[in-house]
């Protein structure tokens, strides 16, 4: 099973909810700026399957998706663009290079930029993060608004593995999606991670995907992005579920509960 599956087909089936991702961005930047968004930057897009879910809620959509890797890119473009209508492709630009540039001249502003998947912790040092905060406010049109995921939590800092299956069990698409945190340093921050898949039959892909990050806390982002010349930050925290887990309903707040692992979204107003 594992030498006929497609790591990005799993990691977008295990990893990814687009539909509720593009669900929260539309509606808080509604409700942040009174309006519609039209144009969506996806930063660290990967398969750019993100962009392809925005482009296909409105006919006035549009979206980049930016990635320095061409192997995810080409495969989004066969495997996720190819699939939209012809308008919706046209509305769809993929383009390979780097967050910390200025894209500004050729790719103009947004109304929305978003950096999910924690991939923006790739960036160790603050210099750096400042850096790419600062470029990502120069791409944002006039009340644009940066959106960005954040996961922590005790959890967050430990070694350990968590297993989840995806599928009905022993169907012929099921498969284990195994989160590893590797490596952890205390006076560092710096973790290591990698996504392996599991199958029925017995086979695997070991360390389909790797990282090597930063664990940040939500303080130093927020503090961070103040020094980059956002005017606010706001902190969207997920409710309870009543059994000990997250209802999937994230609202802005300035506290949070001290849970062993959690996921929430941060907002940067321009």
């Amino acid at each position: 099973m594992s030498s006929r599956a497609d790591r990005h087909d799993l990691y977008q089936r295990a990893v990814q909810c687009v539909e509720a991702e593009i669900d929260f961005v539309d509606a808080q930047f509604k409700r942040l700026r009174k309006r519609t968004a039209v144009r969506l930057r996806e930063d660290f897009c990967g398969t750019a399957n993100t962009s392809c879910e925005w482009v296909r809620r409105r006919a006035t959509n549009s979206a980049v998706g930016l990635d320095l890797d061409p192997e995810p890119l080409a495969w989004g473009a066969a495997n996720n663009v190819s699939k939209l209508t012809p308008s919706q492709r046209e509305r769809t630009r993929l383009e390979q290079g780097n967050v910390l540039d200025d894209h500004s001249n050729d790719l103009g502003h947004f109304d929305i930029v978003l950096a999910m998947n924690f991939s923006y912790w790739c960036m160790k040092e603050r210099a750096t993060l400042l850096h790419y905060f600062r470029r990502v406010r120069e791409s944002l049109a006039e009340g644009g608004v940066f959106f960005l995921d954040f996961y922590g939590g005790p959890d967050a800092i430990r070694v350990l593995k968590e297993r989840r299956p995806i599928g009905r069990k022993n169907a012929r698409n099921s498969f284990t999606y195994v989160w590893d945190q590797a490596e952890y340093d205390p006076i560092s921050s710096d973790c290591t991670c990698y996504i392996h898949f599991r199958f029925p039959d017995g086979s695997r892909i070991d360390r389909a995907f790797s990282y090597h990050w930063r664990v940040w806390t939500i303080r130093e982002i927020r503090e961070v992005l103040q020094e980059a010349g956002f005017a606010r930050s706001t902190v969207y925290w997920e409710g309870d579920d009543g059994e000990g887990g997250g209802n999937g309903v994230f609202t802005a707040a300035e506290t949070g509960e001290a849970c062993p692992s959690y996921v929430c979204y941060i907002s940067a107003e321009r």
